[in-house]
């Protein structure tokens, strides 16, 4: 194999210090190991930072960051917003959608014809172009520019946009992908005929740690038990499911469970229920892992995620996590790692809930099992070795 010395990593937004959605985290942090293993590594961006508004906030230029090159190009501020939303809509709805309709969705989508052009004047620079998620203009126009040596990071899951024959003409372009998890490859497999050949399950590597299991309710006041959730409020995330049960579980229960919120976007919960919310918006890293050590569970309610980041490290903070079955890659972690339970519906949420509540042995022997997964399968040495058997490949 031919060892790839100069990689280039696109990804529609970047940032040194804030939190930043788990797809562009994944590719940061494989750009920073590939760079610490001593390759030559450039991460291409956009000026963006807010994914609501795409407004260019940063200026565009190069930086250094951690030993990476990183180039930040404007997203494009021509785009036709009343038209992509109407493509959007109908394509979530799930109605006929031309091919006209999926080219006026993908070219009016998030953009950089600057980024782009640098592509093509200097993709002969780079061994490997490496780009994800799927979702964006931005990586589906950077993947026409040098198809043969381009790995695509997709962060797949089965929603409307995945069925699209744009996308079927992405994933048969580029030379392989690096894949999440195995349901995500046999995802991709389903959908695009994606050989086994052009794939590699690579992930994202954790390093373990630990933290006070009390600092957060101190810090905090919280004198009572509480479950947790961590990133984007929104239905596709199922942040209003997750409102909806812990409303009926206190009503039906009488057990006095609160509920924690990092991260950001709107909490629209019933009123009985907001004074039993605690929503502390972004915090540090360190914060974060004391509120997860002190949780009686993580809950994840999603149905769309290629990997649960967020799981691997509540069980990094030795705590069982709470998934929705219908999360197909959440629930394939949970049984493959024995660290969680899964619910189909809010009666199964509501058995499982108590369950971990009464019975604190569960609860510890949930988390073990997780915690030692996590430190076999997502140990950086592990991830390391496929990630640089696919660069090299």
């Amino acid at each position: 194999m031919a060892r790839a010395e100069r990689i280039a990593f696109v990804t529609p937004r970047f940032s040194e210090q804030a939190t930043i959605g788990g797809a562009e985290t994944l590719i940061k942090n494989l750009a920073l190991r590939a760079a610490g293993a001593g390759r030559k590594v450039t991460l291409l961006t956009t000026c963006a930072q807010d994914h609501f508004t795409w407004e260019n906030s940063v200026p565009p230029g190069r930086t250094t960051v951690q030993g990476i090159d990183v180039e930040y190009f404007p997203v494009d501020e021509d785009r036709d917003l009343e038209a992509f939303l109407r493509a959007q809509n109908a394509i979530s709805s799930r109605g006929h959608v031309s091919a006209e309709d999926e080219e006026v969705w993908m070219r009016n989508n998030v953009n950089s014809r600057a980024l782009n052009q640098h592509l093509r004047d200097h993709g002969d620079n780079y061994d490997r172009i490496v780009m994800g998620p799927y979702l964006f203009g931005l990586i589906y126009y950077a993947a026409q520019a040098h198809p043969h040596k381009t790995l695509l990071v997709p962060c797949l899951h089965d929603e409307p946009f995945a069925w699209l024959d744009i996308m079927r003409a992405l994933f048969e372009s580029v030379a392989g992908f690096l894949f999440n998890t195995e349901p995500e490859q046999q995802l991709a497999m389903r959908l695009f005929n994606v050989p086994d050949e052009k794939g590699t399950v690579v992930g994202m590597g954790l390093n373990p740690f630990d933290a006070d299991p009390k600092a957060f309710a101190a810090r905090h006041g919280i004198s009572q038990p509480y479950v947790m959730y961590a990133g984007r409020r929104e239905p596709l995330k199922g942040t209003p499911l997750l409102l909806d049960y812990m409303y009926v579980f206190r009503e039906r229960t009488g057990e006095d469970v609160r509920l924690v919120f990092t991260g950001s976007g709107p909490i629209e919960a019933p009123p009985e229920l907001e004074p039993y919310i605690l929503d502390v918006g972004f915090v540090s890293e360190q914060e974060k892992r004391e509120a997860m050590a002190g949780a009686l569970a993580f809950i994840h309610p999603s149905v769309n995620e290629s990997l649960g980041i967020v799981l691997l490290e509540a069980w990094l903070a030795r705590v069982p996590v709470l998934v929705h079955a219908r999360g197909e890659v959440l629930r394939w972690q949970c049984r493959r790692s024995g660290g969680g339970l899964w619910f189909r519906h809010y009666l199964d949420f509501e058995e499982e809930l108590k369950l971990l509540i009464a019975q604190p042995d569960l609860r510890r022997k949930l988390a073990d099992a997780g915690r030692a997964y996590v430190e076999k399968e997502y140990a950086w040495s592990a991830v390391d070795r496929r990630l640089f058997a696919a660069l090299d490949r």
